[in-house]
């Protein structure tokens, strides 16, 4: 591989960039405009070819960490490689990643799938400081009428993208909107491992067909 000064003057990213729009650029190109350059050890194209493949492992953005740990790149690089992911997050991300959720019916699209299934389907939505979706997933799927789950299968995500509070959300296949007892246990619960784990659970949603049940509008949070 060519190294970045034996590339032509106008073949270089930030001057292809500027001549020719960043649409032309390859998503390796990208990278090498945003970084600069590379190490003496390591040409800021194989960097940048790192940094390109860690964006697409896992279907999702890498971290700070994730970055920081591949050869190459220190806390700069870093630095300005997650700046520009936040950046293109808040003016350009996705619609639900953009809205702040404030109310028990700004969830409930993001959920409405769980309102048919027959089993028990227990749900965690994480959010940013600013309240804007991170991630959800489906984090347990039970019997007919009660789904287990333990507080570390349900802050594990939450933790890794560190997201700053959740939400929970599971169905009654019964219909029943009325928390039971194991439901009120499990909430109480999972407010205190938020606690102690400083991502307060903002509230825990019981859906149905027919509606749903807030358990920080009644009080049990």
């Amino acid at each position: 591989m060519r190294k970045m000064k034996d590339v032509p003057t106008a073949d270089r990213p930030r001057e292809k960039l500027a001549k020719k729009g960043a649409a032309a650029l390859s998503e390796t190109e990208l990278v090498e405009a945003i970084i600069g350059r590379g190490t003496i050890r390591r040409d800021v194209r194989a960097v940048a070819r790192d940094i390109c493949d860690a964006i697409r492992k896992n279907g999702r953005l890498p971290s700070y960490e994730d970055i920081r740990n591949i050869n190459g790149v220190g806390p700069t690089k870093a630095a300005q490689v997650m700046a520009c992911f936040e950046l293109g997050r808040r003016h350009y991300g996705e619609r639900n990643a953009s809205r702040c959720i404030t109310t028990p019916q700004d969830v409930l699209p993001m959920v409405d799938d769980l309102r048919g299934h027959r089993q028990e389907h227990f749900a965690c939505i994480w959010l940013n400081g600013a309240g804007e979706l991170l991630g959800k997933r489906v984090i347990t799927v039970g019997l007919v009428n009660h789904s287990l789950v333990h507080p570390r299968e349900v802050f594990a995500e939450a933790i890794t993208d560190r997201a700053a509070s959740i939400i929970c959300v599971h169905n009654h296949p019964s219909g029943s909107l009325e928390p039971s007892p194991q439901d009120i246990a499990i909430t109480r619960q999972l407010r205190d491992a938020g606690i102690t784990l400083g991502i307060p659970l903002l509230d825990h949603i019981i859906v149905t067909k027919n509606g749903y049940c807030s358990m920080k509008e009644k009080g049990i949070i």
